[in-house]
């Protein structure tokens, strides 16, 4: 792998956001190790190693830059996440299990996979081996009410929805949203069946062009709810997430669980 461009070649504590941080360089790469406070640096030394090994493991040839690794305490376990460039395109993996060992052997694993993936012809991601430790909105939503703690607001791109599923596999997403050229509205793309992929738009509209993706189509538009309403549908249904549109600009969003039993709301920049 080629060396990231980085200032200082010394690891360095820095408390951020109650949290903690860690700089350094691992076989000439930099990687960024954040995580929840109590764990001892010997711990994030070790977390750093492995998912360093992991990026090198695809071999001579690829290019795995600007390693960033985030561990969080979630509801009955530790989850391991990692963003990373390939080649020059954005990747991420995340694993959740009851120890933090597993979560790393886990990541790791979907790491070196995803490189893989992402350097090879295409091909369908395939649902997990392992069952992941639940959100902890599955279980805490009977309990105290779901609430949205954070808005994203990305530049939609445009690009066809076998383009979105790529994406979506790459950073790891069960939905992506994205602009449907054929229709020039928001849709979005999300995981179904053991290998499958569904498109759903904001309006109706019939089937995209000529399909590179295993992507079967939802006849209906998407709902106008206002954020609340939104918030409504998806517990009371115990969704994982919901594809929506703005009841005034018609524009999509997103609504998900979060690993910490919260909600996120993505919207398309306007």
């Amino acid at each position: 792998m080629g060396p990231v461009r980085a200032a200082g070649r010394r690891g360095s504590w820095s408390p951020v956001r109650a949290d903690w941080q860690w700089k350094g360089l691992v076989m000439g790469e930099l990687v960024t190790v954040r995580a929840f406070e109590g764990l001892t640096g010997e711990v994030l030394a070790e977390a750093r190693s492995r998912v360093a090994a992991a990026a090198e493991a695809p071999g001579v040839g690829t290019l795995v830059e600007a390693l960033r690794v985030r561990l969080a305490a979630v509801a009955g376990g530790v989850l391991a996440q990692v963003n990373a460039e390939v080649d020059g395109r954005r990747i991420r993996v995340q694993e959740a299990a009851a120890g933090l060992g597993d979560s790393l052997d886990r990541v790791s694993d979907a790491l070196r996979g995803r490189i893989r993936a992402v350097t090879g012809a295409w091909a369908p991601r395939p649902w997990p081996a392992h069952r992941p430790v639940a959100p902890a909105g599955a279980a805490g939503a009977a309990v105290r009410e779901l609430r949205v703690v954070r808005h994203k607001e990305p530049s939609l791109v445009w690009c066809s929805p076998g383009a979105a599923a790529r994406t979506m596999d790459a950073m790891d997403y069960d939905i992506h949203l994205f602009t449907d050229p054929a229709t020039e509205t928001d849709a979005v793309v999300y995981r179904v069946g053991p290998t499958g992929y569904r498109l759903a738009r904001t309006v109706p509209a019939g089937p995209a062009g000529r399909r590179t993706s295993p992507i079967t189509l939802s006849p209906h538009g998407a709902p106008r709810l206002t954020e609340a309403q939104a918030v409504d549908r998806l517990a009371g249904a115990e969704l994982p997430f919901l594809f929506f549109a703005h009841p005034d600009s018609g524009r999509g969003r997103v609504l998900y669980r979060r690993f910490d039993g919260d909600l996120g709301l993505i919207a398309g920049r306007v």
